[in-house]
């Protein structure tokens, strides 16, 4: 986890895929509004559990159809849905590497991801991050 204040060059490179769309500048600036709070969410299913936490994109399909998911419950408008999430493996690792510049996801599905199959994870919450029990990893065992 890390929270993060980007410019707003930073947030048009981050959506160019989406440049020269009708949504794309509220986007930008909605998102260069304030602080992020970015998360790498490890699980099989991630991407779909998560967006399925989030609720629909467009904010009043979420009302109705999703209404206790975080853009049911926190959405303003379709730019301004409150979160966002990967669509898939490829974009996740584009995002993960935007948002965590020395974050290398080869060493941590050959070095860290196994520790965490072997029993009891913690967290540490200064850190952010969680580890395997009894590995002295960083924070309180």
């Amino acid at each position: 986890m890390r929270e993060l204040l980007w410019r707003k060059e930073d947030c048009q490179k981050f959506y160019q895929e989406h440049e020269g769309r009708f949504f794309y500048q509220r986007l930008v600036e909605f998102m260069a509004s304030g602080p992020i709070r970015a998360y790498i969410l490890a699980h099989k299913d991630a991407i779909q559990l998560w967006r399925t936490v989030m609720g629909p994109t467009r904010v009043f399909r979420a009302r109705h159809v999703a209404p206790d998911s975080i853009r049911g419950s926190f959405g303003l408008t379709d730019t301004r849905n409150t979160t966002h999430g990967s669509d898939s493996v490829v974009s996740a690792s584009r995002e993960i590497a935007a948002f965590f510049p020395d974050f290398s996801e080869q060493r941590w599905y050959e070095e860290e991801e196994p520790q965490l199959r072997c029993g009891p994870v913690r967290y540490n919450p200064e850190g952010g991050i969680h580890f395997a029990a009894g590995t002295g990893g960083p924070g309180p065992t």
